[in-house]
């Protein structure tokens, strides 16, 4: 299917969505919030599909929340829907990234803003073009923090940093974002796509089930202690060693060739 704000690309394994509207910095207003949530779960449905990337067109990745419609619509007094107040759109995005069982990298290429912040932590990975900036600019506008920042800023950052940067709004650099491991890598303009689909293709490349069972266990231990972390463990290990891919994988090491796995 079509989206009216979303691009979306399979590939080699590989599931490209892109944020769709640069005249508006891919502000998440019109319809590209329904867009990317659908096309989060249409990626996590498909068995051919074993790595997402998440990027923007244009100059920006996503300048958060559509701050223009929103206050046209506070100007006309219109209210919101009551089932948005209770369960928006938003959330549903922010846990279909999260619950996607494939990896999500996200290729920050430029303002990630407010919602758009939010959204770039909510992948897997993320890599950022030299001219990416970041900011929970909420404050700025008399907001709250949403898409999960406050969830997912301390875990990256630590919580004293995390503080500053949403009670201030002010906005940090590519370069300074590396050093507080909010991204993974900084490349040029020209090289960061190449960079992510490089990356994927790293990522489709190996034991998909493995995989997705490992992203599993990376956030269920978040929240667990060393024991039940240990026993998730087991259980993803147990799944694993039925597999062919595991089979196929210690016959390849044997056999000193790079292994090929079908997710089986």
């Amino acid at each position: 299917m079509d989206y009216t704000c979303l691009l979306y690309e399979v590939e080699d394994g590989i599931a490209t969505l892109v944020l769709n509207r640069p005249e508006r910095l891919n502000a998440l207003g019109d319809t590209l919030r329904e867009d990317l949530c659908d096309a989060v779960l249409r990626a996590s449905a498909d068995p051919a599909v074993r790595c997402l990337i998440l990027t923007g067109a244009g100059r920006g990745f996503c300048a958060g929340g559509d701050v223009k419609a929103m206050d046209d619509a506070a100007a006309r007094g219109v209210a919101r829907p009551v089932l948005e107040k209770i369960a928006p759109v938003r959330d549903r995005v922010v846990l279909a990234l999260r619950e996607a069982p494939q990896p999500v990298i996200a290729a920050v290429n430029g303002a990630a803003a407010g919602a758009g912040m939010n959204l770039a932590l909510a992948c897997d990975i993320r890599l950022a073009s030299t001219t990416a900036r970041f900011a929970e600019a909420f404050v700025k506008r008399g907001l709250h923090v949403d898409w999960g920042g406050t969830y997912f800023l301390p875990r990256v950052v630590g919580m004293a940093r995390a503080c500053e940067l949403i009670f201030t709004g002010d906005a940090i650099d590519a370069e300074e974002a590396l050093r507080l491991g909010l991204v993974s890598a900084v490349h040029p303009p020209e090289r960061l796509l190449p960079a992510a689909r490089e990356l994927a293709r790293r990522i489709a490349a190996g034991p998909p089930l493995a995989i997705r069972l490992a992203k599993r266990a990376l956030y269920h231990n978040q929240e667990a202690d060393l024991r039940a972390a240990l026993e998730f463990e087991t259980f993803a290990q147990n799944v694993c060693l039925e597999t062919e891919d595991a089979r196929e994988g210690l016959r390849a090491f044997v056999e000193k060739r790079a292994p090929v796995f079908r997710g089986r």
